[in-house]
């Protein structure tokens, strides 16, 4: 009897460590979890940011607002006839010229 009590304890801890630190066990499935949750996050802000690019995109392609406005901000194109007046802040040190 001291035997079989024995041998169901043994099989009882084997049990045990597979279920709780075996490779398919409670931990690894808490670690995994965490790693999809955070996931998860990350590819909320992607899809944001996929959408805005989206968005951006049919913008430039329908209209001719955004790309002027992208030409004047990043290029710093103007129309023809508009004046361009540039302002200089006396408070701010002149930028270096570039070679």
């Amino acid at each position: 009897m001291k035997i079989v009590i024995g041998l169901l304890l043994v099989v009882l801890l084997y049990l045990q460590y597979s279920v709780w630190l075996g490779n398919h066990g409670v931990i690894k499935l808490w670690q995994l979890q965490k790693t999809i949750a955070s996931q998860e996050v990350e590819n909320k802000g992607l899809r944001e940011r996929n959408r805005i690019l989206h968005a951006e995109v049919v913008d430039l392609k329908q209209g001719t607002d955004a790309l002027e406005e992208r030409a004047r901000s990043e290029l710093g194109m103007i129309k023809k006839g508009e004046t361009f007046y540039q302002v200089i802040d006396q408070n701010s040190p002149p930028e270096p010229l570039a070679r």
